[in-house]
């Protein structure tokens, strides 16, 4: 592939990241906020579509608290200090701060998402980690925990990223498509069923962990381990090729998706804008060496 990098320098105000609230303790007050450089990707291949890679300024994660066993808590439930829009400068407005926990409220489209909405990132890149999220959805409730996002211009986050289902199982017409449960909560979306389904119902808390390590990745649903796969093996390519983002589907989500991570293996970690109701808290990470 080649790569041709374009600056585009662009100075963001530290109100970026402080939506809501004041930032966690130990926090600056003030944060530089930079884009640095747009990646423009054009594949050897001839037969997938050139793209755009947005690179933006981290967030500082020494500044979050971290527990004696390595844990850092990534929403401190008074501020979303950290957090932004999927390729925005700032929290869109559908995401707010309700009892202690991050909600987004829908618009009650599905996936027609307004410009006040749109997916949440949180605003640095992981490569080996096992992350921790609290959540609950709405009746009838679809969203989604995605993870080593590349942010890809004019693209959805879940074009370059592995998706786990957060939905109501009872009620969402999701949860009977696919293939055998493979869209239900904390699948591999539209690829590995979660197994045992043991989510418990809209309007219950739930906790997802997500572990990932050198290319193995576990999905474990309120503390039962319910999916394992591997990243970069011909199996991951397989299991593209027999799900909506094959090579003849959808060639440029292949192209991400079957180099998840891109050459560093890194990528941020995102909650789904899928227009429904939904809350995430308790989000906790631990950085694997």
């Amino acid at each position: 592939m080649k790569k041709i990098s374009l600056l585009v320098g662009c100075a963001i105000a530290a109100s970026a990241f402080m939506a809501c609230g004041s930032a966690p303790q130990n926090c600056p007050t003030e944060q530089s906020y930079t884009i640095k450089t747009a990646e423009l990707v054009v594949p050897e291949n001839g037969t997938t579509p050139a793209y755009v890679i947005v690179e933006k300024t981290q967030v500082d994660l020494s500044v979050f608290p971290k527990d004696k066993d390595g844990w850092i808590t990534l929403f401190c439930g008074n501020s979303l200090y950290g957090w932004r829009g999927y390729l925005k400068d700032e929290v869109p407005a559908r995401w707010v701060i309700d009892d202690g926990a991050i909600k987004f409220n829908g618009t009650g489209m599905g996936e027609g998402q307004k410009g006040d909405g749109g997916d949440l990132i949180f605003a640095h890149k992981f490569q080996n980690f096992e992350v921790s999220i609290d959540w609950k959805v709405s009746p009838g409730a679809n969203s989604g925990i995605m993870y080593l996002i590349q942010e890809i211009k004019d693209q959805p986050p879940y074009i370059s990223a592995p998706e786990s289902q957060v939905l109501d199982n009872e009620r969402h017409p999701d949860a009977k498509l696919g293939v055998d449960g493979n869209r239900k909560s904390s699948s591999l979306y539209d690829m590995i069923p979660a197994k045992p389904q043991n989510a418990k119902p809209a309007g219950e808390w739930n906790t997802t962990t997500i572990l990932v390590y050198k290319g193995t990745v576990v999905h474990n649903q309120n503390g039962v381990n319910v999916l394992e796969y591997h990243l970069w093996t011909p199996q991951w390519t397989e299991m593209l090729q027999a799900s909506k983002f094959s090579q003849e589907k959808w060639p440029l989500a292949f192209e991400l998706l079957n180099n998840c991570g891109g050459a560093e293996h890194k990528g941020y970690i995102g909650l789904q804008d899928h227009g429904d109701d939904v809350w995430y808290r308790n989000i906790r990470i631990k950085v694997l060496e």
